[in-house]
């Protein structure tokens, strides 16, 4: 079964790292998007934000965060993958490491065929 591999990563830099390592395990390409944790734009002291902002609210703001993804299928070793993730970032257990996640892809359309 298909997986889809998900990172989030401080910048555009540590991204582009990630993504050369991925390629020497078997991820061919990856999706890189801006992406911003609610924890980065809520002031500090207030809870009576609401939990999803609205867009102008985020754009308003600048991206701290890259978040990349790709879909891989059973070649790709995903153990392998987390363990170059790691020699890029460290462990992801660490803080400011960034977050690796990993989900089963059930249906799929408009991806290659692996």
């Amino acid at each position: 079964m298909p997986n889809v591999i998900f990172v989030v990563l401080p910048d555009l830099e540590t991204c582009q790292d990630m993504l050369r390592v991925w390629q020497t395990v078997g991820v061919p390409t990856a999706t890189i998007l801006d992406s911003m944790g609610v924890h980065e734009i809520k002031p500090a002291g207030r809870d009576d934000l609401p939990l999803f902002l609205s867009m102008r609210s985020l754009l308003a703001h600048e991206t701290p965060q890259r978040t990349m993804f790709a879909v891989v299928g059973d070649e790709v070793n995903i153990e392998r993958v987390i363990a170059v993730s790691e020699q890029v970032v460290g462990s992801f257990d660490a803080p400011d490491s960034g977050i690796l996640f990993v989900l089963p892809v059930t249906h799929a359309r408009g991806v290659r065929h692996w």
